[in-house]
């Protein structure tokens, strides 16, 4: 166990010099996508928001939605499984 130790304390250092120089490019790659996308919506977004849901709305009322391409709905199932998540 003591022999453990003594070469965990050695080399624990070089351990996380390791993991410092292969996290920095991830993480700096991570906060430059961060910083844009986990904003939370701006006062002059709302309003765009707004007609959007409106325009999901008459869709369903209407049943415009049923022609839709494949590829169209695909992608809005996507879109609405991501936003769930």
């Amino acid at each position: 166990m003591a022999q453990f130790v003594c070469n965990l304390e050695e080399k624990a250092p070089a351990l996380v010099s390791a993991a410092v120089t292969y996290s920095k490019p991830r993480l700096a790659t991570f906060w430059y996508y961060a910083k844009v996308e986990l904003v939370p919506p701006t006062a002059a977004e709302i309003p765009t928001a707004t007609q959007s849901l409106k325009k999901i709305i008459n869709s369903a009322e209407t049943g415009s939605f049923k022609q839709l391409t494949i590829k169209e709905a695909i992608l809005n199932g996507l879109v609405a499984t991501e936003v769930w998540m």
